[in-house]
């Protein structure tokens, strides 16, 4: 017999008003057959335009902070290149780049990402020989990419640039002793102070050469002004030592942010680049980027999954946590799907592919974490535009301080000169420019490892504001499958065989609530006799022949049909609504022979996280469109603050709109039928959205498994990430402020401004990577 439909649809399970379908996981409520025409056309035509702006990691300061994404030119942009530029880790080289490339035909936008240190070009050119040269010419090397290319590890120094720098630092040295010991004006301290520039301090100084030749105020030409302004006044131990530190913090720099790019590589090593394929007469190791959709793919135990499937055949376990966050291994057989990244556990089995390499899950939260960058928070906005001004300022007071000091008799005009080219160096805004994208990615990354994928920067700002969290009800708070809680016997009957009844004829339905009565059955160890003639009831239940008896199983729009409403069977529907539990009723005829209680059973771990987010002094409010019977008796269960039911879509919406007067708002749902209420919160949150390809486009965060004790996780980590880019970017502007009044005392020098902007920017960069090591508070 074929299988059929189960006509509980719109029947025993209240439909919940906010979805487009049936959902399997409704908790019950009454009027079963009722038909539901609400028109729930969510038409979301999302036109997402990311042209971001915006300003990433700096390895060292920087005056003008440039934009991740800069439009050139005009023209179509058809076609899309990778460019590998070891040297671009910060926007002072962006700004050259940019510069180096405007007003080159073809040229359309650049995107410049880096963490990865790679420019994506978007350009209307048979080659890029020309693009390669103009890069060439502000001192960086380009290296095109393929497509499906991956992220390589920054490169390191040679040992020649090693020892350079180190005899370069034992000369500075060596010039600060000899001044101490024989005074600044002998000829061997400057020697000496002219052999440390030569050996180590030429790469600045030539940055310093084209960032004149390019009008561009970065870091570079600062250091080179102070440099030769230090030599010209006699300072040479300063000049020498200045460019020494200089190149110590732009190698130790670069060293702290390639950890940040390490969380990325981590990530994408996840995936394997071979994939072994069912072919003619065996199995062949194919680059898994080839592999076709439809392939049936070989994986053994201890080996990672290639690309994401189905099991066609075979058991095994699976770790997936690269993708869900989940620690412990699932059991998985034929026609579950697996994904890309997860490791098999001690089978053999066979997956027929259902994505390419490029659009498995992982895949997407590698380019989600990758692609973070262009989604600016608002505090990198604010430190982007304040550090665009603080420069310029700064530079502005070093040289009124320069010539008003000696003029009214505060400095003499030696120290007047020397404490503005202190000002220059502190007019480097490196420790504020790089304390957030550091911070960010690293934390982003981190939550990626742990199932949380924030899409960038400003989502995960806007979570650790959030005051107020609206849950969906099904699936959400509740597991999402009906279970059939007790069973009432009527007219003489036994339970069992009201059961075994029942499961006869719900033996060959697809519907959930038929495969919660079977699974009731098996629990109870109950065998379910022979059906025939078996057909649906639409909209009220189902019927058939059981035990030569023509029995009907449905809502109680069926039993009122059938005259079986006695005043027994209506006081154990109103027992069961006030439970807030749903009622499929066996008839014989006109008489009910018993009732089976359906709900949908809350999370285990619902209860838990509410109260956790309570503690934490967020608002919970439930939004479902089930009966509010149903809504309350889930309250009850999970202790959430508050719970709406009936509700259509357009109701959810309003509720959201009304909460976020009072603050901000997150809407916690599946990701595809609460689109409107996710689109219209402050922030959306999609629930176990690894199995759902539109979820993952839908929010700004997505839970990668089906776990709700991640949402607190969410908040908690986000918060956490807000309070150390409060405390990065306090200690930057401590420090450049105490410096600044030093400088404007006499008292610095300027070798400790150096050694204090270097200190500042690595505290920041470590503080910030503390978040890549876990998501809880």
């Amino acid at each position: 017999m074929e299988p059929k439909t189960h006509g509980h649809a719109g029947g025993a399970c209240g439909q919940d008003h906010g979805k487009q379908a049936p959902q399997p996981g409704a908790a019950c409520s009454h009027d079963h057959g009722d038909s539901h025409d609400h028109a729930h056309d969510h038409d979301h035509d999302h036109d997402h335009d990311h042209d971001h702006k915006h300003a990433a990691g700096c390895s060292h300061g920087h005056g003008h902070a440039a934009p991740a994404r800069v439009q050139l030119g005009q023209g179509r942009g058809a076609m899309r290149s990778r460019l590998q530029i070891q040297a671009m880790d910060c926007p002072t080289e962006a700004k050259l780049i940019e510069k180096a490339l405007a007003g080159m035909d073809g040229v359309v936008a650049l995107e410049f990402n880096f963490i990865e240190r790679v420019l994506l070009l978007r350009h209307d050119l048979p080659q890029l020989d020309e693009v390669k040269r103009a890069i060439a010419k502000v001192g960086m090397q380009a290296m095109e990419l393929e497509a499906d290319a991956k992220m390589l590890a920054p490169q390191g120094h040679g040992r020649r640039a090693n020892l350079l720098l180190l005899v370069s630092g034992l000369s500075a040295a060596a010039a600060e002793a000899a001044a101490w010991s024989l005074g600044d004006g002998k000829p061997v301290v400057a020697a000496l102070a002219l052999a440390s520039i030569l050996l180590g301090g030429i790469p600045t100084l030539k940055k310093g050469w084209i960032a004149l030749s390019t009008r561009t105020l970065n870091i570079h030409f600062l250091m080179s002004v102070a440099v030769i302004g230090a030599m010209l006044i006699g300072q040479w131990p300063e000049a020498a030592m200045v460019l020494f530190l200089f190149a110590i913090a732009e190698r130790l720099e670069a060293m702290s942010l390639a950890k940040a790019g390490e969380a990325v590589r981590a990530l994408m090593a996840l995936a394997p680049e071979t994939a072994w394929v069912a072919a003619a007469g065996g199995w062949r190791e194919t680059a898994a980027a080839e592999v076709a959709v439809g392939s049936r793919v070989r994986v053994r135990p201890g080996e990672r999954v290639p690309l994401d499937g189905r099991i066609a055949d075979g058991h095994s376990s699976f770790n997936e946590a690269s993708i869900t966050g989940e620690s412990l291994p699932v059991d998985k057989g034929p026609r579950d799907a697996v994904f890309a990244g997860s490791i098999n556990g001690a089978g053999v089995v066979e997956i027929e592919t259902t994505a390419p390499a490029s659009g498995s899950v992982l895949a997407r939260i590698i380019a989600t974490v990758r692609d973070a960058q262009a989604s600016k928070a608002p505090t990198q906005r604010f430190i982007d535009r304040f550090a665009a001004v603080y420069t310029p300022v700064v530079l502005v007071l070093a040289a009124l301080f320069a010539v008003a000091a000696p003029l009214s008799g505060l400095q003499p005009w030696h120290q007047a000169i020397y404490s503005a080219l202190v000002m220059l160096v502190i007019a480097c805004p490196c420790a504020l420019v790089i304390a957030t994208p550091v911070t960010v990615v690293s934390a982003l990354a981190s939550a990626a490892r742990h199932g949380l994928l924030v899409k960038g920067g400003a989502p995960l700002e806007m979570a650790a504001r959030i005051d107020t969290v609206c849950l969906d009800k099904t699936g959400t708070l509740t597991q999402g499958e009906p279970r059939v809680t007790r069973v009432t016997a009527l007219a003489g009957q036994d339970e069992d065989t009201v059961l075994a009844w029942a499961a006869a004829l719900d033996g060959h339905s697809t519907h959930p609530l038929a495969r919660a009565v079977l699974d009731a059955a098996a629990a109870r160890g109950v065998s379910a006799p022979a059906a025939s003639q078996v057909s649906e009831l639409i909209g009220r239940g189902v019927s058939g022949w059981v035990a030569e008896r023509h029995l009907q199983l449905g809502s109680r729009r069926l039993a009122d049909e059938q005259g079986a409403m006695t005043p027994l069977l209506e006081q154990t529907l109103q027992a069961l609504d006030m439970a807030g539990e749903g009622a499929l009723v066996l008839l014989d005829g006109g008489q009910a022979l018993g009732v089976l209680a359906v709900a949908d059973q809350a999370r285990p771990e619902a209860a838990a996280t509410l109260a956790r987010l309570k503690r934490m002094g967020v608002e919970t409010v439930m939004l479902s469109g089930d009966s509010p019977q149903v809504a309350q008796a889930v309250a009850r269960q999970t202790g959430i603050g508050a719970a709406y039911g009936g509700l259509l879509p357009q109701d959810k919406l309003r509720h959201i709109e009304r909460l976020q007067q009072g603050g901000k708002v997150a809407m916690v749902g599946d990701g595809v039928n609460d689109a409107p209420a996710l689109a219209r919160a402050d922030l959306g949150i999609a629930m176990g959205a690894a199995g759902s390809d539109s979820a993952l486009e839908t929010a700004g965060v997505a839970l990668m498994d089906d776990k709700l004790s991640r949402l607190a996780d969410l908040i908690a980590h986000a918060r956490r990430t807000a309070r150390v880019l409060k405390a990065n970017i306090a200690v930057a502007l401590g420090i450049k402020l105490l410096f600044f009044g030093l400088a404007l005392a006499g008292v610095a020098s300027l070798w400790m401004a150096v050694f204090a902007d270097v200190g500042t920017s690595l505290i920041v960069i470590a503080n910030g990577l503390r978040l890549a090591r876990r998501v809880q508070a």
